[in-house]
């Protein structure tokens, strides 16, 4: 009886665990309910993870800014003459949309900017009708517009890449951006010039 049953539980978990292996429902990663880092998206329970990295000493500084990024470690590093004085926790590029890597310049400063490329369609009264799409990909229903994903102090390096505000799930989930909480994407951008250099290192 007891072998029995073992081999039923066996059998049972193994069962599961196909059906974990070979399920095609979206990458819960990626989905709405997500815990992001500095708040709850999509109304995912509270708890989400806390930013114990991030911080900003730059106010009293002086000296030529310059923004290193490490994609290994998911931190931007902010210099005013080569002296360290903020640190901020970020979301690159996932596989596939990878964030590039090289040596930028700051090349556009756009406080409310939001995204060309990926975003909702939306009806006449602002309801979105289909959300996360491309509109590179995604046909338009009929009767909707495009409303572009908003990207809060958007500080543009190269075409379509650049850092700013966004969601935090704790590890590279952006379609290419370098996404970092809001409070320093602002301090970044208050403090970055056009022309400003920017290392991206893996």
């Amino acid at each position: 009886m007891h072998h029995s049953l073992l081999g039923v539980l066996r059998a049972v978990a193994a069962v599961g665990l196909i059906l974990i292996v070979t399920g095609c429902g979206e990458d819960p990663r990626y989905s709405a309910r997500t815990q992001y880092l500095g708040g709850v998206y999509g109304g995912a329970p509270s708890g989400p993870p806390r930013d114990t990295v991030s911080y900003w000493d730059g106010d009293s500084v002086n000296g030529s800014p310059s923004v290193k990024i490490s994609l290994g470690e998911q931190r931007a590093y902010f210099y005013k003459s080569g002296v360290l004085v903020g640190v901020s926790q970020l979301s690159t590029g996932r596989e596939g949309l990878n964030t590039p890597f090289g040596n930028f310049k700051i090349i556009q400063k756009d406080k409310d900017h939001a995204s060309s490329l990926f975003g909702d369609y939306v009806d006449s009264a602002g309801r979105v009708v289909v959300p996360n799409v491309d509109i590179k990909k995604d046909p338009k229903p009929p009767g909707t517009h495009f409303k572009g994903t908003p990207m809060p102090y958007f500080m543009r390096i190269v075409s379509g890449t650049g850092m700013h505000a966004g969601y935090l799930p704790g590890y590279p989930a952006s379609h290419g951006c370098i996404r970092m909480p809001e409070f320093m994407a602002e301090n970044f951008f208050r403090s970055v010039s056009v022309g400003t250099p920017v290392t991206i290192t893996n």
